[in-house]
């Protein structure tokens, strides 16, 4: 499912148009990406928590060379699904 379907699904159940349903998905994702930015956690009970992991700097190999590279640690997106979604997943 890419965003637009997202957008039309949202606006089924809803009973939204599809302006109204685009708007509301922006909103969230905007939402959930404006706390992440500030390292914070965004915990939706039942379906999962959005989080921000740090990654150390590290030491790689650049495929095609086999050249060493360092690679500079980061803040990296991190999804952890709730029960509730394991569940109906796995239904």
């Amino acid at each position: 499912m890419n965003k637009q379907e997202l957008i039309e699904a949202v606006a089924k159940i809803s009973k939204l148009n599809k302006r109204q349903s685009g708007d509301a998905v922006d909103a969230i994702i905007a939402s959930i990406s404006t706390v992440l930015k500030k390292k914070q956690k965004v915990a939706l009970i039942g379906f999962g928590t959005f989080s921000v992991t740090k990654k150390k700097a590290r030491i790689g190999r650049n495929p095609q060379t086999g050249k060493e590279i360092k690679i500079a640690a980061r803040n990296v997106p991190k999804f952890t699904p709730g029960k509730a979604l394991k569940d109906t997943v796995n239904k």
